[in-house]
């Protein structure tokens, strides 16, 4: 009898512990998002568990104590033609579309929108906020307050820390000029540069235009000077060097923001990598920061991969290690065989992706978040060959297919949280696996691996002793986040 009651006394004392254990397994399990090109792994979720295998051949070992940049957020753009589409969809199917799409708790969490101040290549008409001359003529028009905007604070409503950079593609036309040397006044949408009598009224429409929002319960965290500044021939467009930027943000510009009390943050540049060959603004950033009033209003700079190499961020970086870097603006079309995931879902994610985080950047954005199945709507002069992150049928405006990047954003915003800092791992770029690891704010660990090969590649992740093994499926995202 005595022994009986020992062993129940002992059962019940241990029975604490062997709940806390089972707590503790729970609580240590492995959320996973997987996507490959075929599509049977379509942004699927499943729960791992920690495992005990460690004879892998393919082990990447995270290591939190060097940490690099902190995160701001990953998204896209909302274009005129991506609001357009969105609010000619059902309230319905628009509400489930965009809590999908933005929402952190039941969805993928997309945190950053970049939108046009004014009109930009994929808006529904060519406009500016101040189109007859004076800049007490400033108004947002329909664009703005039809579609983006209803847009946005719908999408407030499902996600209000959602991060939004602002970049415009022309200034008020009355405010161009042919060149800076004959001073001529230039009436077209595209080319010009920015006649310099009338800085002080352009910052005061970049003032105007983050207070006209902000009215409307929207924030702009931060904007660029100027869209593309080295393209003269986009169907809106400004000429705007290294120079020219220079004088507009520290005599216009950044005082015009310190006067009005305004935290939006300045990117320079927004443009390509290679600086589109043009001999004299290879080293565009550097030259402004390198001068000491232009330095102190910007936050860092901002590029677009069009032409050029993403290693230019990490030379950016070298030089100018305490300025930020955002990649803001990537498209696919016809012309990358945009819609083909075999191409384009392993590809631009090491590109765009992992590729841009891994070299420094605090976001990556991507262009138009929806498009149409005729890829618009678009303009005469517009691009007429560009797909969305997503297209949707132009009949039903119910039909929604996802391309390749919708699913690298989705795949880095689910598991990488804003505020979250990168940490080093080993073998991040070889045997045709790439990956990129993070701690969260609230200590979650996140692991975005790409698998491009075309069979299935065994790996492990040693997170300070525990493992997680997991087989990747053929040209493959996927992504892990654990505590």
């Amino acid at each position: 009898m005595k022994r009986i009651f020992c062993l129940l006394l002992t059962i019940i004392i241990s029975f604490p512990t062997i709940f806390c254990q089972s707590s503790k397994i729970k609580k240590t399990q492995v959320n996973v998002l997987v996507t490959d090109a075929t599509r049977s792994n379509d942004l699927k979720r499943e729960t791992i568990k920690f495992s005990q295998k460690k004879n892998i051949s393919k082990i990447i070992s995270l290591n939190p104590s060097h940490k690099y940049q902190q995160i701001d957020g990953f998204g896209a753009a909302l274009t005129g033609s991506s609001c357009f589409n969105l609010m000619k969809m059902k309230k319905d199917d628009r509400e489930k579309f965009l809590t999908q799409t933005f929402s952190q708790k039941n969805g993928y969490g997309f945190s950053y929108i970049r939108i046009s101040i004014g009109c930009s290549d994929f808006s529904l008409s060519e406009y500016t906020c101040c189109d007859k001359k004076g800049i007490e003529n400033f108004s947002l028009q329909s664009e703005e307050l039809n579609y983006v905007i209803p847009v946005l604070q719908q999408i407030k409503r499902i996600n209000p820390d959602i991060m939004i950079l602002g970049s415009p593609w022309t200034p008020p036309k009355w405010m161009k000029v042919n060149n800076l040397e004959e001073l001529k006044e230039f009436d077209s949408w595209t080319n010009g540069q920015l006649n310099p009598k009338y800085y002080d009224d352009y910052a005061l429409y970049f003032v105007k235009w983050i207070k006209a929002f902000n009215m409307f319960g929207i924030k702009i965290d931060a904007i660029t000077p100027q869209n593309e500044p080295l393209n003269r021939a986009n169907s809106a467009s400004l000429f705007m060097g290294w120079k020219e930027q220079s004088d507009f943000v520290k005599n216009a510009l950044g005082p015009a923001f310190k006067k009005a009390d305004i935290k939006t943050k300045i990117y320079a540049f927004d443009h390509n990598y290679n600086y589109d060959n043009l001999e004299d603004q290879q080293n565009y950033p550097i030259n402004m920061y390198e001068d000491g009033e232009v330095y102190d209003y910007l936050a860092g700079t901002a590029y677009h991969n069009y032409m050029g190499n993403k290693d230019e961020l990490n030379r950016i970086h070298g030089i100018f290690p305490e300025k930020e870097l955002i990649f803001t603006e990537t498209s696919i079309g016809t012309w990358n065989d945009g819609q083909n995931l075999d191409k384009r879902l392993v590809d631009d994610m090491n590109e765009v992706g992992i590729g841009t985080i891994n070299r420094w950047c605090k976001a990556s954005i991507v262009w138009n978040l929806m498009l149409d199945s005729e890829r618009g709507p678009k303009r005469e002069k517009g691009c007429k060959t560009c797909y969305g992150a997503v297209d949707i049928d132009n009949e039903t405006f119910s039909e929604i297919t996802k391309n390749s990047h919708y699913y690298l954003i989705a795949h880095l915003s689910d598991v990488v949280k804003p505020g979250a800092v990168r940490i080093e791992n080993d073998n991040n770029e070889n045997d045709g696996i790439v990956c990129s690891s993070f701690v969260n704010k609230d200590k979650s660990k996140a692991f975005v691996v790409t698998n491009k090969n075309k069979s299935q590649k065994e790996i492990g992740i040693n997170d300070n002793g525990k493992f997680i093994s997991y087989v990747l499926p053929p040209n493959s995202i996927v992504s892990f986040r654990w505590k």
